[in-house]
Order: C-alpha cells, then structure tokens, then sequence
C-alpha cells in the first residue's frame, strides 16, 4: 500500500470516528500542495524531492478518483465527473513536469493551486 493511500485510509478511519471526512481529506489535499510548493520553490537549486512530492500528489488523485468512480459513492454525478476530470488533468500535468530537462517550476502552479482551492473549500474557508 502507497503511502498515501495509507494516509487516505487513516484519514477515513480518524473520520469515521469524528464524523468529518472533509477535513481529512483537506488536510491530505493541503499536505500535497505544501510539498509540491516547496519542490517548486528549490527546483533550481538540484534535487528537491519534486518526484517525491509528484508521487505523493499522484496517489491522492488516484485514491479521489477511484473512490468517485465507485457506483455507490454518495457524491453527485456531476461532482464525480469534475473529480475524475480534475485528475485527469493533474496526471497529464504531472507526467509534463517528470519529463522536463530543464526546470520549469512554474509547472507546479497548478497543482499547487488546485489542491489548496479544494482544501478550502473541503475546509469551508474561502
């Protein structure tokens, strides 16, 4: 088990017991954009741990998009649809930004951007 699916399935027992999985998973989603932002912001600099911070962010969209995709999840079609598109996108991103030879951490943006805009509004934060 990856590790973050061992994240994800702690998240949902910890939520299960307080009635909460949003947080869990902003948290998760929250975890994933302070990693990758700091891949970012020392790419120049030689090994930053971006294939680690890639990995991590990778396997939390699989989970999201697995657990969407299941027949009997609670979510509303449309919402499972922009789940799965959303992942799409950060799998396409990510293979981009793992085949690059010269860094261009402005690739990170995105990503960054979109884990911490669902952590808000998984949070309720604006």
């Amino acid at each position: 088990m990856s590790q973050a699916h061992k994240a994800y399935a702690a998240a949902n027992r910890r939520a299960a017991t307080s009635g909460d999985p949003r947080s869990f998973e902003a948290e998760l989603l929250t975890k994933a954009a302070g990693r990758l932002q700091r891949a970012r912001d020392s790419w120049t600099e030689g090994y930053c741990g971006e294939d680690d911070a890639l990995l991590y962010n990778r396997q939390i969209w699989t989970v999201f998009a697995s657990s969407a995709a299941e027949q009997e999840h609670p979510l509303p079609r449309e919402i499972k649809q922009n789940i799965a598109n959303l992942a799409l996108f950060i799998f396409k991103r990510t293979a981009e930004i793992e085949a690059q030879r010269e860094p261009q951490p402005q690739l990170f943006d995105p990503l960054i951007s979109i884990n911490r805009d669902i952590a808000a509004g998984l949070s309720g934060r604006p």
